[in-house]
C-alpha cells in the first residue's frame, strides 16, 4: 500500500490540485489563513495509513486565533473546548460512562491511535467559515476518502451533519462500517447526535474483527 506521502504526491501533480495551490499560497500572502501552513496536512502526519481504523469527518478547520491544528473537531490544550467538541465530550461521557481522555480538546492521542481526523476543506480564512469552500480542496479529500474506501478494509467512517453524510455515496459499505448522526454543533446535537453512542460501537465493531479499541 502506498504511503500517505505518496497519495498525495500523485494529488498534487493533477491540474485542479496545482491551481487549488496557487490560490491558497496566495490566500496565505494576502489574508489570516488557519491552520499554520505548515499543518495543512497534518491529520496525514498524525494518522499513518497503514495504522488506520477510524476516519472522522469534519467540514473546516476552526476560524479563531490559535484553535485550528489541521485535525477535525481538534484544537489545542490551552484552547477553551468549542462547542461542537464539548457536545463529543458529553457524548463519550455518557456513551461510555467515563470522562474521555482528550478533556482539553486536544485530539493527538486519537490521531495517534488510529483516527483520521479529517476535514474535508483544510483551510479557511480568520472568521470567515467555508471561505475556502470549492477552490478545490473537497475534490482533493474526495479522492483521499475514494482512496481509503478502495485500497483498505474494514474502516469505521464517522460521518456527522449532511455534508459528512454525504460522502457514503462514495465508501464501500460492502467492505467498511458507516456511522451516520446529525452534527455534534448545538444547533443540531439534540437531533440525534447525542445518544448516537458511535465511541461505543466503533470499538465493538473494531473488538469484533480482532483490533484494538480506541482510547476516547
Amino acid at each position: 500500500m502506498k504511503t500517505w506521502e505518496e497519495v498525495i504526491n500523485e494529488e498534487k501533480e493533477k491540474d485542479y490540485y496545482k491551481n487549488l495551490e496557487k490560490q491558497i499560497n496566495s490566500k496565505y500572502e494576502t489574508s489570516t489563513v488557519f491552520p499554520p501552513k505548515e499543518k495543512i496536512f497534518n491529520a496525514f502526519s498524525k494518522t499513518q495509513i497503514e495504522n488506520l481504523k477510524v476516519v472522522i469527518l469534519g467540514q473546516d478547520p476552526y476560524h479563531g486565533f490559535g484553535q485550528a491544528q489541521g485535525l477535525s473537531f481538534s484544537t489545542p490544550k490551552e484552547i477553551k473546548n468549542p462547542p461542537s467538541m464539548q457536545n463529543i465530550l458529553k457524548e463519550i461521557e455518557d456513551d461510555l460512562k467515563r470522562p474521555s481522555y482528550c478533556l482539553d480538546g486536544d485530539l493527538n492521542p486519537w490521531a495517534e491511535d488510529g483516527v483520521l481526523l479529517l476535514n474535508t476543506i483544510l483551510t479557511v480564512e480568520e472568521s470567515k467559515p467555508k471561505s475556502h469552500h470549492k477552490l478545490g480542496w473537497e475534490i482533493f479529500t474526495d479522492n483521499i476518502i475514494k482512496y481509503i474506501s478502495q485500497n483498505c478494509k474494514d474502516i469505521v467512517f464517522i460521518l456527522w451533519g449532511g455534508p459528512a453524510i454525504a460522502k457514503t455515496k462514495i465508501i464501500d459499505r460492502s467492505k467498511h462500517h458507516i456511522l451516520t448522526a446529525p452534527h455534534p454543533s448545538p444547533l443540531s446535537s439534540y437531533r440525534g447526535f447525542f445518544g448516537c453512542k458511535h465511541f461505543s460501537k466503533t470499538n465493538e465493531f473494531l473488538e469484533s474483527i480482532g483490533k484494538k479499541a480506541i482510547n476516547w
